[in-house]
C-alpha cells in the first residue's frame, strides 16, 4: 500500500512546505494548521481519508471511504456537534493537542490524549492515531467508534456502536449494539431509562460465556468473530459468510437497528454488498417507529405507517412516531355526537401494557369490548385473550410470516366529529350490514326452532330445576356478573384435592392444598381461609370482596378462579403458581437468580401494587407484602397473592405487634404509631421485600455476622460507607446497584409522606427519573 505523507515545520515565513499535494488538501487549505509540532498525516490512496466531510449546510470532522463512489463515512469526531462553517481549523497546538477552532468559539478537543502528541497519522486501516515521542500510541480512532467497525478493530468489553441518525446525519441515532460485560453482544434501542436487560434487547449473538476479557473483532477476509482474553477465537458469528479477500469489509449499525456486514471491492462503478445482516426480522429492533408507529414489511424492507386517525409528529422521521389529529372525548364527557371505529391490523404484535385482559373471547367479542369501552384505545388478541391497552402503543409490528403468531390488533380511532370516515371503513360497514340483516334473520328463525325444542323438552327436565338450591341460584346471579368466577362446593373441592392432603404452604390467612380440576387437566391451588367473618352480614361481606378479587386481573397477580362459602367453609381457588413462594425461589431453590432477573422480579412486584393502588377497580391496600405471598409462575414471573383479604380477617387475628396486620420485620413503622395506614404501607413493605430480593438473603439472618444479622441496618451501613457492592452474592455494575440501594431507602422512608408512590418507584426502576439521595442517608454522604 503506497502512502503520500504530508509534513508541515513552522517557517519564518509562514508558508506550508509539504513533500507532496493532493486534490484532497487543496480542497480546504485551512485543513491543518501551522504549530510548533511536526504533523505527519498518512493518507491511504484511494481507500481512506481524514478531513471536513460535507454534513447539512456545513462539515464534520470524519474518516471515510475516499475509494468509493459513495464516500462511505465511518467515524466522526464530536457527532452530535452542530455542522461546521468553512472557517473551521484543526489545530495541532504546539503542546501536542489536537484541537478544533472556530471563529468566535473555543478550542475543543479532538482526541483526548493522556500525554502530549508528536505525530498524527492515518493508517491504511481507516484508524487515525497520535503518536508520542517515542513513537508510542497515545490515542486512536479505533478505541471510539462511532457506527462501524472496520477489519482488525477490536470492540472491547463495555464498548458500543451507536447508529447514526439518518443516512445523511451521523449524530446518533437510536440503536446500538453493545459488548456486555459478560461477553454477550446485544442490541438495544438507545435512549434514556433503557437498560441493559432481556426484557430490552431485540437480538443476541448468545456469547455470555466467554467473560469480561473478550473482544469483537472483523478480520479483512470478512468474518465477524469473538477471541477471549489470550486471542483464541470463541465463536465465529459470521458463520454462513463465505470468506473473501480483495474486498474491503465493514460492520456498521445502520439507522434502521439492523447489524449488517458489507463488502466492496473497491470498483470505481460497485456498490456495498450486504454479506450479512441481524436481526433477520426488519421490524425487529425495537422502537424503529416509535411511539403509536406501526412497522410494516414491503419488499423485505421495513416500512412505517400510522393507524388510522393517527398522522406523523415528522414526516422526515417517521422514527419519532405518530400522534393524533382528532380530539379524544373522555370518560366523563359523554359526547353523543363523538363516535369510534374499530381498525383491525391482522398478524401484529405491540409489546403488552395492557391494563386489562378478558380471557376465554373471540376476536370479534375482543373487538366488541374495546369500541364500548371509552378506556379502551387499542386491544390485542392473541389465543382466545384480549388485552386492553391505552395509547401510546409501543414495538408495534408485522410479525414475520411463519413465525407462529395468529393475532390481531384492533385500534379506536375517532369519527364524526368532523362527518368523515375513511373510504375502506365506509365499505366495510355496508358489507357488515348485509352480513347483519342475514344474521338476524337466521338468528330469528333458529330462535324459533330453539324455543319448540325447548318446550318439548322442558316437561323431562323440569326434576332437574327443582334440585337447585337458593344458594346455588345466588351464585349462579354471581357468577354471571363476575364471569371468570366460579362457585364450588366443598364437597367439589374436597375430591379435587383428594381430601386436602398435599399441602403447599401456611401463611396468615390459612392453609394452601394443591388439587387438580377437569380430570387432572388443571392444577389449582387451595387456599382454605381461617379466622374468616362470621354468619349474617359477614355473608354478604365475604361476597362482596369475592366481587371485587374477581374483577381485578393483571399479570402480576395471581389470578383467582373460584371461591366456596359452603356453610361455616371459605375458600378460595387460585391459579398454580409452580415455583412456589419467592422465598423458596431466592433461598431453595439450587440455581439463585441472577442480578438481571431480580431486577425483573422486583419490577414485577411493582407492577402488580401499582395496579392494586391505581388501576383497579376498587383502590386495594394489600397490607401484608412478603416474600411468602409472592409466588412465581412457571416463567419466573412474580404475581402478587393474598390482594384484598385483609378485610376477611377476624378482628383480633394476625395481632402481632399491638393490632398490626402484616409480617414481623415487613410492616410498616405507622402500624406502630397507630397511624392512619394508607397505600406507603405497602410501599414500604415492598422496600424490604425488595432489598431481600436484590441482596438474595433473609431479612434477618442470625447466622450472618453480628452487623449484617438485620438487613436494612447493613444496607444502611454500606450505602455510608460506600461499599454497596458486599451487599450482592455476585459482581454487578456498581452505578446500577448503587441505584437499586436508593430506591430501596427511599422506600422504606420512616415518614409515609417521604415514600414515593409505586408508579414513581417503577420509573425509578426502568430508569427514567433521576434518583436523590435518601433523606435517612444524606447527610452520613454529604459528611
Amino acid at each position: 500500500m503506497e502512502f503520500c505523507h504530508y509534513k508541515w515545520e513552522k517557517r519564518e515565513s509562514g508558508e506550508d512546505d509539504g513533500n507532496c499535494s493532493t486534490e484532497k488538501l487543496q480542497h480546504n487549505p485551512r485543513l491543518f494548521s501551522l504549530s510548533q509540532w511536526q504533523l505527519i498525516l498518512a493518507l491511504a490512496i484511494r481507500i481512506f481519508a481524514f478531513g471536513f466531510f460535507p454534513f447539512g449546510d456545513g462539515y464534520s470532522i470524519s474518516i471515510w471511504f475516499e475509494g468509493t463512489p459513495q464516500k462511505t463515512v465511518v467515524w466522526t469526531a464530536n457527532r452530535n456537534d452542530p455542522p461546521l462553517s468553512r472557517n473551521a481549523n484543526i489545530v495541532f497546538t504546539s503542546d501536542g493537542r489536537l484541537v478544533l477552532q472556530e471563529l468566535g468559539n473555543q478550542e475543543k478537543s479532538l482526541a483526548n490524549a493522556t500525554q502530549p502528541a508528536a505525530v498524527a497519522s492515518l493508517l491504511d486501516s481507516g484508524n487515525f492515531v497520535l503518536y508520542d515521542s517515542n513513537s508510542t500510541i497515545i490515542w486512536q480512532s479505533f478505541d471510539y467508534p462511532t457506527d462501524t467497525l472496520l477489519p482488525n478493530q477490536l470492540l472491547r468489553v463495555r464498548r458500543q456502536l451507536v447508529s447514526s441518525s439518518s443516512e445523511n446525519n451521523h449524530s446518533t441515532g437510536i440503536f446500538r449494539i453493545k459488548m456486555q460485560n459478560d461477553g454477550n453482544i446485544v442490541l438495544y434501542q438507545y435512549a434514556v431509562g433503557i437498560p441493559d436487560t432481556p426484557d430490552y434487547a431485540y437480538w443476541s449473538a448468545v456469547t455470555n460465556f466467554v467473560g469480561n476479557n473478550a473482544t469483537l473483532t472483523l478480520d479483512k477476509n470478512g468474518r465477524l468473530y469473538m477471541l477471549n482474553s489470550t486471542g483464541v477465537v470463541v465463536k465465529n458469528i459470521t458463520n454462513e459468510v463465505i470468506p473473501s479477500d480483495g474486498k474491503m469489509y465493514r460492520a456498521t449499525i445502520d439507522n434502521d437497528g439492523i447489524f449488517r456486514l458489507y463488502s466492496h471491492d473497491l470498483g470505481e462503478s460497485g456498490n456495498w454488498s450486504i454479506e450479512w445482516y441481524v436481526p433477520g426480522d426488519v421490524c425487529g429492533p425495537r422502537g424503529i417507529c416509535g411511539i403509536n408507529g406501526f412497522c410494516d414489511i414491503q419488499n423485505q424492507q421495513a416500512f412505517c405507517t400510522c393507524p388510522p386517525g393517527f398522522v406523523f409528529i415528522n414526516q422526515e422521521q417517521m422514527n419519532l412516531g405518530c400522534s393524533r389529529n382528532f380530539t379524544v372525548e373522555t370518560c366523563s364527557s359523554k359526547n353523543e355526537h363523538t363516535k369510534y371505529a374499530i381498525q383491525e391490523f391482522q398478524n401484529a404484535i405491540l409489546e403488552d401494557t395492557a391494563y386489562a385482559l378478558l380471557f376465554s373471547v373471540t376476536k370479534e367479542e375482543c373487538n366488541q369490548a374495546c369500541l364500548e369501552d371509552c378506556n379502551c384505545e387499542a386491544a390485542f388478541y392473541q389465543n382466545r385473550e384480549c388485552r386492553k391497552q391505552k395509547f401510546p402503543l409501543t414495538f408495534w409490528r408485522r410479525t414475520v410470516q411463519g413465525d407462529g403468531y395468529s393475532n390481531a390488533t384492533f385500534v379506536k380511532f375517532g369519527i364524526g366529529i368532523d362527518g368523515m370516515v375513511p373510504k375502506d371503513i365506509e365499505s366495510k360497514k355496508v358489507l357488515r350490514m348485509d352480513i347483519l340483516i342475514i344474521g338476524v334473520a337466521c338468528l330469528a328463525f333458529a330462535s324459533i326452532l330453539l324455543a319448540v325444542f325447548a318446550i318439548l323438552i322442558f316437561r323431562y327436565r323440569i326434576w332437574t330445576y327443582k334440585r337447585l338450591s337458593r344458594e346455588a341460584a345466588t351464585d349462579q346471579g354471581i357468577l354471571m356478573e363476575d364471569v371468570s368466577l366460579r362457585a364450588f362446593t366443598y364437597s367439589e373441592l374436597e375430591v379435587a384435592t383428594n381430601g386436602f392432603a398435599e399441602q403447599l404452604g401456611r401463611g396468615s390467612f390459612g392453609t394452601v392444598f394443591k388439587g387438580t380440576l377437569s380430570n387432572g387437566q388443571r392444577t389449582i391451588a387451595v387456599k382454605r381461609l381461617e379466622k374468616v367473618v362470621v354468619e349474617g352480614e359477614g355473608e354478604e361481606e365475604f361476597r362482596n370482596e369475592m366481587r371485587s378479587i374477581g374483577r381485578t386481573h393483571h399479570k402480576n397477580l395471581v389470578r383467582l378462579l373460584g371461591y366456596c362459602h359452603d356453610s361455616s367453609n371459605r375458600l378460595l381457588v387460585y391459579e398454580y403458581m409452580s415455583n412456589g413462594t419467592l422465598a423458596n425461589y431466592l433461598f431453595k431453590s439450587q440455581v439463585k437468580p441472577n442480578w438481571e432477573v431480580r431486577i425483573k422480579i422486583a419490577l414485577n412486584i411493582a407492577r402488580g401494587i401499582l395496579y392494586l393502588h391505581e388501576e383497579c377497580e376498587t383502590q386495594i391496600i394489600h397490607c401484608d407484602i412478603n416474600p411468602n405471598n409472592i409466588l412465581m409462575d412457571a416463567n419466573g414471573c412474580a404475581k402478587i397473592s393474598d390482594f384484598g383479604l385483609a378485610k376477611l380477617l377476624m378482628p383480633d387475628h394476625s395481632k402481632t405487634l399491638t393490632g398490626i396486620r402484616g409480617t414481623r420485620g415487613y410492616v410498616a413503622p405507622e402500624w406502630l404509631k397507630n397511624l392512619p395506614i394508607t397505600v406507603k404501607a405497602d410501599v414500604y413493605s415492598f422496600g424490604i421485600v425488595f432489598f431481600v430480593n436484590i441482596c438474595c438473603r433473609r431479612n434477618i439472618d442470625i447466622n450472618a455476622p453480628q452487623d449484617e444479622v438485620i438487613l436494612v441496618d447493613w444496607v444502611y451501613d454500606c450505602f455510608k460507607s460506600n461499599q454497596v457492592h458486599r451487599l450482592v452474592p455476585e459482581e454487578v455494575d456498581a452505578e446500577s446497584l448503587e441505584r437499586m440501594v436508593k430506591i430501596g431507602l427511599w422506600c422504606i422512608e420512616d415518614d409515609p409522606a417521604a415514600r414515593p408512590s409505586m408508579k414513581k418507584v417503577i420509573q425509578m426502576l426502568e430508569g427514567t427519573v433521576e434518583i436523590p439521595i435518601p433523606p435517612c442517608a444524606r447527610s452520613a454522604v454529604e459528611n
